[in-house]
């Protein structure tokens, strides 16, 4: 059994795309080992990892399957996938969020905003400064909002672990190139019925030297000829038990991810401070 599996969170990336991709520097993480696309991939004895409840086997194919489950192996394996619990992250628009896989809490601060949310329930609390604002109408919008926003933040941090998750099609759409020239294998990721924006398709270009994704590409709608957008999957490191990439540039705009963590722990109280606090 998965380790909190929430089944509507994918299609969702293009939620707060236009909206919330700000210019935002890549920097490397600090306290992070790095870890280049030539680390030992897992010796899990396991051949794959096992798709969600819900995955489209039917629809998908044996190469695209394939693919999915050499990408997971050389970003730690399943195991390492599911003993890890904590994981954190800047996203683009200058927020910081920190989600226990375990519990479904998911906690979010940007500026002087805090939410504390739970997944599962739906519930939570929204503060400024510190002060409880859940009953008023900032606070009451800004909840409504976690729902949506880890759907679209996650996707961004995790996506290569999800391409088995419930709801998706999985399919080979043969060779293809990276920005750069390198050769690729292009898999078509599509929704049945979940997430956000389930119109959505991903292009997911998988390096077959180093077995990870290192590129994708966003069609609001999976008919849409030409993609909204093409950015890499690159700067790969080792993040406790699994490797992370962190870089999102189109090749210009230097865009990526920050401040990156993932534990297999959670510290006592982290999830419900209401204070904006340092990140990990």
């Amino acid at each position: 059994m998965r380790v909190f599996s929430t089944t509507s969170w994918l299609a969702g990336s293009g939620l707060f795309l236009l909206s919330g991709l700000l210019a935002c520097q890549q920097q490397t993480p600090a306290g992070q080992a790095a870890a280049n696309n030539s680390a030992p991939a897992s010796t899990e004895a396991a051949a794959s990892y096992p798709a969600a409840e819900g995955f489209d086997q039917a629809g998908s194919d044996a190469k695209a399957t394939a693919l999915a489950d050499s990408v997971m192996r050389k970003m730690g394996g399943y195991s390492a996938w599911q003993s890890t619990r904590l994981l954190g992250w800047d996203f683009l628009d200058g927020s910081y969020q920190l989600w226990d896989k375990q519990t479904g809490d998911f906690r979010w601060q940007k500026d002087s905003l805090v939410a504390v949310y739970n997944l599962n329930t739906k519930q939570g609390h929204a503060y400024r400064s510190g002060q409880d604002i859940s009953s008023m109408p900032e606070g009451q919008k800004l909840l409504g909002q976690m729902y949506p926003i880890w759907v679209n933040n996650s996707w961004w941090l995790l996506m290569p672990f999800k391409l088995k998750d419930s709801g998706v099609t999985l399919t080979y759409k043969g060779p293809g190139q990276l920005m750069d020239g390198t050769p690729a294998e292009v898999l078509n990721m599509t929704f049945k019925n979940v997430g956000v924006t389930p119109d959505n398709k991903y292009e997911v270009l998988v390096n077959p030297k180093t077995s990870l994704v290192e590129e994708w590409a966003f069609f609001p709608k999976a008919t849409d000829a030409q993609p909204a957008f093409r950015r890499r999957w690159a700067n790969y490191r080792q993040y406790g038990p699994i490797m992370l990439a962190t870089d999102r540039t189109d090749g210009k705009d230097g865009r990526g991810l920050d401040h990156v963590i993932a534990r297999t722990d959670v510290p006592a109280g982290i999830m419900q401070n209401p204070k904006p606090m340092a990140r990990l």
